[in-house]
């Protein structure tokens, strides 16, 4: 067998995806720079973008999967909390806020012999 056979198939992926994404990427940017800063249409993207994200966290701690599904709610809704709390005591830096989650996350699976 060649190991030439089946590179086609690797190629047609990493094509496929890069059409998928990069073309938006690109005109999202060609459109971003035409916007203001205080635009209805970037205040519009701003809010379903956070309205993605807290909705993929939400589904985190209420429908999780893999060794997350086995924690108690109750330690998922705290590292949520803690986390908050620690984003905004660190002066609003998203790494703050998430190291504290993982943090929190981490100690209380251990703490309860996961």
């Amino acid at each position: 067998m060649n190991w030439m056979e089946g590179w086609w198939a690797y190629v047609f992926i990493a094509v496929g995806g890069w059409l998928a994404t990069d073309i938006w990427r690109w005109l999202g940017v060609i459109a971003g720079n035409r916007l203001r800063e205080d635009s209805e249409a970037l205040n519009w993207v701003r809010a379903v973008a956070t309205a993605l994200v807290a909705a993929v966290i939400a589904k985190l701690i209420l429908y999780p999967t893999g060794v997350l599904a086995q924690s108690p709610l109750w330690l998922r809704m705290a590292a949520v909390i803690l986390g908050a709390f620690g984003f905004f005591l660190g002066r609003q830096k998203p790494a703050a806020g998430i190291a504290t989650a993982i943090a929190v996350l981490a100690a209380g699976l251990w703490w309860l012999g996961f």
